[in-house]
């Protein structure tokens, strides 16, 4: 999950609001805040799968679920007026199994914006692997769901695809017509609750978690931020630096909040990126046939994109069809999927026939099913548009976004088709909200993976010119993989164990 995610060629059409129980509330009782525990929730096995545990993990994720504590803090819907509405943001904890020689409490910032946290005590830490485990050993890990996400109170604007959907080259005509959708549906969204949704920003969702620390009797927090999470962990820095202990921060994100330039950087990676893919797969050519050299490759997929845009395929087993925007889409995996990918371009080169071939199928076939019943909600698209557009000051107007598109899809052949208009806050009728970064003193190592795309490296970079901090550079162009990767996730528990951290680590291997 990324942390600004583009909602480009997809124009939103939002009927109406509904309030979530937990989003009203009167004024709470006047005093320091507290945490209400209370029971955790129950989940079937099913549930648990859903949640991307191994079917052989799960008696070990029960098992910490017995351990995990559950409760809610009262904190201001507005912090500006802190005798006002207040909302309710769920917590967790993991408290640290060696009591004798704790160090202390690390919050896991989740990534999104939109994302859930409530579970990452598990997911992310104890359950990840070993090294991670470790983390808890001396160190309480605190999760929570920010404003807006699931058990915390949140509101919801029901999101379907609006405008024309035509598969094929995007025109100026249909461009306009998306873009045209989702001003308006930014602006019904944003009208309809502006008291609660003006309040979904990074800030405040800082703020509430410095409250959560007080609630907790912590007098600093260490953060473990993945994603967006890193930007949140960046602000809380900048606003309670005397709170924060060590932080670090995977898959860093800017130091500032355009959605525009933010596109233009992921696009020029991830192209950047496909030129290693395409080495790769010149390098099996027996295996692909796209091509004995980079370039060759370059050329055979970039043609793919302009034929399937001018001839889009429509398969009886896949519910959208295949066009430009799709094989681009393919282009841009990481390493980790290269062999999917590779196969998956090969079969478009050959296909004929109604029916998708068979990688094509397992890449792009599985929808969006039912979610399980009794799942914990782990994305909330309404906080993540709130968070992205209440803090973007572009707002493109449909002429310079159409110009940018159309650079890109020139200017980067292979992927530049995947990405579509930078046009999700164009509508947005609520004020831009940003925060001024502030460079501290602390301990703070900000993990920048050298060939990803949804945090570009450089982006780290300017995150350190900008605050501070250590860079650790991980070696891959896989998002957030760092605590996924045991030699990465060693050095992170050690990190946060002594203080000291390594230069980098290898991450993601590629596929041999």
């Amino acid at each position: 999950m990324t942390y600004r995610r583009s909602l480009t060629a997809l124009a939103l059409v939002l009927a109406g609001l509904v309030a979530h129980p937990s989003a009203a509330g009167a004024t709470a009782a006047a005093g320091p805040p507290s945490v209400q525990w209370k029971s955790c929730p129950a989940y079937s096995d099913e549930v648990i799968r859903s949640l991307g545990v191994a079917a052989e993990r799960v008696p070990d994720f029960r098992t910490l679920m017995k351990r995990l504590e559950c409760g809610t803090v009262s904190v201001p819907l507005n912090h500006r007026d802190p005798g006002g509405r207040k909302i309710d943001i769920a917590v967790t904890r993991l408290t640290a199994t060696d009591k004798a020689h704790r160090l202390g409490a690390t919050a896991v910032l989740p990534g999104g914006p939109g994302n859930s946290g409530y579970l990452d005590p598990i997911l992310r830490a104890a359950l990840r692997n070993e090294e991670m485990a470790k983390l808890n050993e001396r160190y309480d890990i605190i999760g929570f769901d920010p404003r807006g996400v699931g058990y915390s109170a949140k509101v919801a604007c029901p999101m379907e695809p609006g405008g024309p959907q035509e598969p094929g080259t995007l025109t100026e005509e249909v461009a306009r017509k998306i873009y045209d959708a989702q001003v308006a549906a930014g602006k019904k969204c944003g009208d309809s609750d502006p008291a609660f949704l003006g309040q979904l920003t990074t800030e405040n969702v800082a703020k509430d978690l410095d409250l959560v620390r007080t609630a907790l009797g912590e007098r600093s927090l260490n953060l473990l931020g993945f994603s967006w999470g890193t930007y949140l962990g960046m602000v809380y820095r900048s606003l309670f630096p005397e709170h924060t202990g060590r932080a670090f921060l995977d898959s860093v994100a800017p130091p500032w909040t355009r959605l525009d330039e933010h596109l233009k950087g992921a696009a020029e990676a991830a192209e950047r990126d496909f030129v290693r893919m395409a080495a790769w797969l010149a390098r099996r050519d027996e295996t692909y046939g796209l091509g004995a050299t980079t370039r060759q490759v370059r050329e055979e997929v970039a043609e793919l994109v302009r034929a399937y845009d001018k001839d889009p395929k429509t398969y009886t087993d896949l519910q959208r069809p295949v066009d430009g925007s799709v094989v681009a889409d393919l282009a841009r995996r990481n390493s980790t999927e290269w062999t999917r990918a590779g196969k998956a371009l090969a079969e478009l080169r050959t296909a004929t026939g109604t029916t998708a071939p068979p990688t094509v199928k397992e890449m792009l076939g599985a929808q969006m099913g039912t979610p399980v019943p009794g799942a914990p909600e782990m994305l909330n698209m309404t906080m993540n548009m709130a968070v992205a557009c209440n803090e973007d000051s572009s707002r493109a107007k449909f002429d310079p976004a159409w110009r940018d598109y159309q650079q890109l899809v020139k200017r980067y052949p292979a992927t530049g088709r995947g990405w579509g208009l930078a046009v999700m806050c164009s509508g947005w009728p609520l004020p831009v909200q940003q925060t001024t970064l502030k460079r501290g003193g602390g301990s703070l190592v900000l993990a920048g993976h050298l060939y990803e795309f949804m945090s570009v490296y450089d982006w780290t970079l300017q995150t350190r010119r900008a605050i501070g901090g250590t860079v650790y550079t991980v070696a891959d162009d896989v998002h957030v993989s760092t605590t996924r990767i045991p030699e990465c996730a060693a050095d992170v528990a050690r990190y946060f164990e002594t203080g000291r951290i390594d230069r980098g680590c290898a991450g993601s291997p590629i596929p041999s």
